[in-house]
């Protein structure tokens, strides 16, 4: 697919029938994610893939209340096969900013003007998003409550410098209701780009 069908067909996908995804390609997509930019090269992220039904399950238990899960777009989304969840270290970029050829030895975090770590796991994800789209699956991209991260770590035995920027669901769409948040349409270039002063 042309790249610019890939960026103009990209949106977020809130149902998907079960069918597996072949393994293939979410290697494909994981490997595209590695060439995210990331500031000096510190790669702070990792990604936690649930592929198996059972996984998925401990996923959904973990991150949303029993209550949860009974409107149409949490059914639709609990169908994808796929759950991958980008996470960031901070560590990781204040270990690697303490080195010789950066001198920040005293990993003083108020030297980064925003948190590149969380930035940099983002771009990663965008580039999953991409991935997704130009396999012609879908994809959506959605955060895990915060009060539900504790669970979530303890579950799936995530270390405590790393923390999940969001999760990617992905899997074949399936029919589903375009999002009522797309009838604001999207902003005008002239409403958002602004040249040699705001």
């Amino acid at each position: 697919m042309d790249f610019q069908d890939v960026v103009r067909r990209r949106r977020m996908v809130r149902n998907f029938d079960p069918r597996p995804v072949d393994p293939a390609v979410v290697e494909r997509i994981l490997d595209n994610a590695l060439h995210a930019p990331s500031a000096g090269f510190s790669q702070g992220w990792g990604f936690l893939v649930l592929d198996k039904p059972a996984d998925v399950e401990r996923f959904w238990a973990a991150t949303t209340p029993p209550e949860a899960g009974t409107d149409s777009w949490s059914q639709g989304l609990r169908r994808a096969p796929v759950l991958i969840v980008p996470l960031s270290s901070k560590a990781a970029y204040l270990d690697r900013y303490a080195e010789p050829d950066k001198g920040w030895a005293d990993r003083d975090e108020t030297r980064w003007p925003v948190p590149y770590w969380h930035i940099d796991t983002g771009m990663a994800a965008l580039l999953m998003l991409l991935t997704v789209t130009d396999e012609g699956l879908g994809a959506c991209f959605f955060g895990i409550p915060p009060e539900r991260i504790a669970a979530f770590r303890a579950e799936f035995g995530v270390p405590e410098d790393h923390l999940p920027i969001g999760v990617v669901a992905l899997g074949h769409r399936a029919p589903d209701r375009r999002s009522p948040s797309l009838r604001r349409g999207r902003r005008a270039a002239d409403e958002v780009v602004h040249r040699g002063h705001w």
